[in-house]
């Protein structure tokens, strides 16, 4: 009997288990996932949490609630994966054999990786939302909030949920407004993209929503340092922007254990092929989720395509055929942009987002990045979704695996030129110069050959900054 040992029992281990537990019986395969608590959250819950849409009970349910009958889950950290002896070496003390190994244990938060982020301030006038707690506080923050220097910052890329922070800032002016606050209130969205967004159709849109709302844009920002005696983010390039109220996403990493086994690069994520998410260096790992070095958005929607493709692979060799499948990148993001409406992303390694219908063309319903009321409630849906489908495996009808151009209107010049990109309201602060490294280069990584699927060969992906 093989033995699966899945580390994180988040969206990604937990739907990969339960579909593999639904194909192969417990006499074929023995899948044991870990996690350190039995509290699963809904992270896409903690934008809404500090504008009172959500709570934590609408977000926290059991790891045990979603995992299926005859799969083993095991409550404690991680110690260390030996790949060369294919243990997982838990805190506990137990050593878990595998045959096959996935990595998805995520990413998180780490406001320790930048000076001043969790000093003084922090709690007080500096918070995040990427995480449980760091959504309560805020939620308390915005509660006492009563004017003056709203600033959303991105530390640097890539993170998770790469469109979080554009959404908080287009909830956050939508909640001024209504408590009649925001006109006392300059709000600044400070990324270290050279845009409101990577691609250049999608930057014309989000830039365009930003315009309208009247929100300054600064680019290029590499923060170096927070000074808590001033209240003030300062980049290597030794421009100051002042707040009263920070909400920023610190840098993401990947968990320890995988520096600690000599898994990872220098953010903790483990390089793997971006069409089969298997390891680089270890054929037995796979990585999904978060976890890994997709050049895609790191989101809900990548996890649950990516399992998919896995999910068709890992039952091919079970079974002694080849694997075939493989993953094309493709992403599918609501935005919620305020005031009762949303947008839509959807794209891949090689189309980048454009506007058009989704999932079906002319018909839609849902309008690609375009604002509209039902696009909304399909971000609201997705809750249920999520729990009600996608953790325990189920399909979820009329939204394939593989992105397809069906209703998108492409378009042919997708420079910003081309695309007419309009001017975000901008700060005064001077053009800046070249952006300095803010860690070291990686490792060069091997490169692998793209796996071909029963039809075609897939692309090499164009590697986006998200």
């Amino acid at each position: 009997m093989k033995r699966l040992v899945i580390l994180g029992g988040g969206t990604a281990g937990t739907m990969v288990a339960n579909k593999l537990r639904a194909a192969l019986g417990t006499h074929e395969l023995h899948i044991t996932v870990v996690d350190r608590d039995d509290a699963h959250n809904y992270q896409p819950g903690y934008l809404f949490m500090p504008f009172g849409i959500y709570n934590t009970s609408d977000i926290v349910r059991s790891r045990h609630r979603f995992i299926d009958d005859g799969i083993e889950l095991v409550l404690t950290e991680i110690g260390t994966v030996d790949p060369a002896s294919r243990t997982v070496h838990l805190a506990d003390g137990r050593l878990l054999a595998y045959d096959v190994l996935v990595i998805a244990t995520g990413v998180s938060p780490r406001p320790d990786a930048t000076p001043g982020m969790n000093g003084k301030l922090w709690g007080s006038s500096i918070h995040e939302f990427y995480s449980l707690p760091g959504a309560q506080a805020l939620t308390e923050a915005m509660r006492r909030f009563r004017g003056g220097r709203l600033v959303v910052h991105i530390t640097e890329m890539p993170i998770k949920c790469p469109v979080a922070p554009m959404e908080f800032t287009f909830l956050a002016d939508d909640w001024l407004r209504k408590h009649r606050i925001r006109e006392r209130t300059e709000v600044t969205y400070v990324t270290p993209l050279d845009g409101a967004f990577t691609k250049p159709v999608a930057s014309r849109e989000l830039a365009t929503a930003l315009v309208d709302r009247e929100i300054a844009l600064e680019t290029d920002f590499a923060v170096e340092h927070i000074d808590n005696d001033t209240s003030e983010l300062v980049s290597f390039d030794g421009r100051r922007i002042g707040f009263d109220l920070l909400v920023t996403v610190p840098l993401n990493m990947g968990a320890d254990y995988i520096a600690r086994s000599g898994l990872g690069d220098e953010l903790n994520l483990v390089p793997c092929d971006q069409h089969t998410m298997r390891s680089l260096a270890h054929p037995e790992i796979h990585v999904l989720g978060d976890a890994g070095t997709l050049q895609t958005s790191k989101a809900g929607s990548v996890a649950h395509f990516a399992v998919d493709v896995f999910v068709h692979n890992f039952l091919d060799e079970f079974n002694g055929r080849p694997a075939t499948h493989g993953f094309d990148g493709h992403a599918n993001c609501f935005i919620e942009s305020g005031n009762g409406k949303g947008m839509l992303l959807d794209f891949n390694y090689t189309t980048e987002p454009f506007t058009g219908d989704f999932p079906l063309p002319v018909v839609g319903p849902f309008k690609l990045l375009k604002e509209t009321r039902l696009n909304h409630i399909g971000k609201l849906a997705f809750r249920w979704i999520y729990w009600n489908l996608l953790l325990p495996g189920r399909p979820i009808p009329l939204i394939p695996t593989a992105m397809s151009l069906a209703g998108k209107r492409m378009e042919k010049d997708v420079t910003a030129a081309g695309t007419g990109m309009p001017t975000a309201v901008a700060l005064s602060s001077p053009p800046p110069p070249p952006r300095p490294a803010t860690r070291p280069a990686p490792e060069p990584r091997p490169e692998t050959t793209p796996l071909a699927t029963t039809d075609q060969v897939l692309p090499t992906p164009i590697i986006p900054k998200f």
